[in-house]
């Protein structure tokens, strides 16, 4: 039985228990299965009343919500394919996507959506308000979910780090292979403890690994608390006390950051322990001092568990990371916490997911083995490759850009990685971002860039660049004064070979960003658009440095 049905049944299965909840200045107000379903008949009631054929196309545009939830279920059930569209996205990035996949209908969360859509799109097809879609009357019965395994279920556009947005599309057989895979590892990841799972959920639901997140959740029967305000999610987090939730890279490096503020700002003998703790088990395996065992039993015993209970709780058991690489630095501070981070890859593409930490056995700077059921090895360039039920079938109305990457029955994801004696995958970083020297020397930017920035703690980003030169510069973001990004060019560069040292670079107080349309919806980078935008500062950075 397809997926959707699964969660139809959990949902009968958990009629009187809260299954979502939303989360608005720490006031948690939730639905039970059995109103969750009621909310999915009301949206399938309105769907069918339009007359819509299976296999049209319905956009969805809205924040996360509880709606949204119930809209994505009912439209699936319809036989119907949902384009997902983030809410935070420039109205002419989303004009871009409805035109390409040309939806019957879009689903809209509020006013002010709806009408930037209209400004922006004269033509755009009926857009319709949560409020009166959920305003349904008794109409359609929920034991007749139309979707088949080889149906198409969604199209997810990718982020289009080169300034173009494709169509993922997605079949329900793709989506129920990897539920089960998910739900496996968090079966793991629990132990046998019984009783709902506690989640905490913010990442948009338009971001594949996000989407799937949360239909795992809801078939495994988990108690999901959505976060409505991003700027609140510190608060929020020890209301929610989860067992674990999906988190990107930045948050994570700001809740570190966050950390370290507080502890400074308390002062006396929790500092002191902190501090003193830290550098300890910076120093574990190369060359502990007299007294590292004392200060981290000490910070074991009177710091420690008052930064996880103020963080995140009392029921914590696991972090997990995706969208982007984690620095090694950031996993091993929060392990040194005693709190794991796990850490997931894959693309839109491949279901959102290609690997996962074993809970067991994380290994800091490695994202896990591949997921059971599927192959994953290296190609020409270290390139990985994926074969299995997750990838998809294609991307929506592009024959030609769907051969280049699926060929002899292998999707080229673009990445380059390696894979260790235990099976643990390391990304190394994009093929298309690999910066050839004039010198013909191929290089990586990821690791470069994560290793300066680690040394530069007022640096929002560093963007290295040189594709066609005769050396590295660097575009650094922030706050970072001059000097300290000397200072810290002067400490990563002695480790580097030649011809990856970073000889130049220029200051750019304000960060890239999705406002600014040089960041994609999910926190890339736009690298040739960056390219592009400051030509005149990276030109001015090789004609400085030749005139020295």
């Amino acid at each position: 039985m397809p997926f959707v049905g699964d969660i139809f049944s959990q949902l009968k299965a958990g009629a009187g228990t809260t299954v979502l909840q939303e989360i608005h200045s720490g006031q948690v107000a939730g639905v039970t299965g059995s109103e969750l379903l009621e909310m999915v008949r009301k949206a399938r009631t309105f769907l069918a009343s339009r007359g819509l054929q299976k296999g049209d196309r319905c956009g969805l545009l809205a924040a996360n919500s509880i709606r949204w939830v119930a809209m994505d279920l009912a439209a699936m059930a319809e036989g119907l394919i949902v384009v997902p569209l983030y809410s935070r996205q420039a109205p002419v990035e989303l004009v871009a996507m409805m035109k390409d996949s040309m939806p019957s209908l879009v689903c809209c969360g509020d006013a002010a959506l709806r009408d930037s859509i209209r400004q922006s799109w004269h033509s755009a097809p009926p857009t319709f308000l949560f409020d009166e879609i959920f305003a349904g009357v008794d109409g359609v019965q929920l034991d007749r979910p139309q979707v088949r395994n080889e149906d198409a279920v969604t199209i997810i556009y990718t982020s289009g780090t080169s300034g173009e947005a494709k169509g993922v599309v997605l079949t329900a057989a793709n989506v129920g292979f990897m539920l089960e895979r998910t739900s496996a590892r968090l079966d793991q990841l629990m132990g046998d403890r019984t009783g709902q799972d506690r989640v905490f959920h913010y990442l948009p639901f338009s971001f594949c690994a996000s989407w799937i997140a949360v239909l795992t959740f809801l078939k495994r029967g988990s108690l999901v608390t959505l976060n409505a305000d991003l700027t609140k999610i510190p608060n929020d987090m020890p209301v929610v006390a989860p067992h674990y939730f999906l988190n990107v890279p930045q948050l994570l490096e700001r809740m570190r950051r966050g950390v370290d503020e507080q502890v400074a700002q308390k002062g006396g003998l929790t500092q002191a322990v902190y501090l003193r703790a830290k550098a300890a088990w910076e120093r574990k395996g190369t060359q502990p001092q007299a007294g590292d065992a004392i200060w981290l039993w000490l910070a074991n015993s009177l710091v420690f568990p008052t930064i996880r209970r103020k963080m995140l709780g009392e029921n914590l058991k696991a972090l997990i990371s995706g969208s982007a690489p984690l620095t090694p630095d950031t996993q091993d501070y929060f392990a040194m916490l005693g709190i794991p981070v796990l850490q997931v890859y894959g693309l839109t593409e491949t279901t959102g997911i290609c690997t996962m930490d074993d809970p067991s056995n994380p290994v800091p700077g490695r994202v896990g083995p591949a997921i059971p059921g599927m192959e994953m090895r290296l190609s020409e360039n270290d390139e990985i490759v994926v074969r299995g039920p997750n990838v998809f079938p294609g991307y929506w109305n592009r024959p030609q850009q769907t051969a280049e990457v699926l060929r002899e029955g292998w999707f080229h994801t673009g990445d380059q990685g390696e894979m260790d004696a235990s099976g643990n995958w390391r990304i190394a970083g994009r093929i298309k971002n690999l910066i050839v020297l004039g010198s013909g020397h191929k290089i990586a930017p990821e690791t470069i860039e994560e290793e300066i920035a680690r040394h530069l703690p007022g640096a929002q980003q560093v963007v290295v660049v040189g594709n066609g030169r005769g050396y590295l510069s660097a575009i650094v973001t922030g706050s970072a004064p001059q000097d300290r990004v000397q200072a810290a060019l002067d400490a990563v560069n002695p480790q580097l070979p030649h011809y990856k040292q970073v000889r130049a670079f220029c200051l750019r107080p304000e960060p890239f960003s999705i406002e600014n349309g040089l960041l994609t919806a999910n926190g890339k980078l736009k690298r040739e658009l960056i390219a592009a935008r400051m030509k005149n500062e990276i030109d001015e950075m090789y004609r400085v440095k030749q005139a020295v």
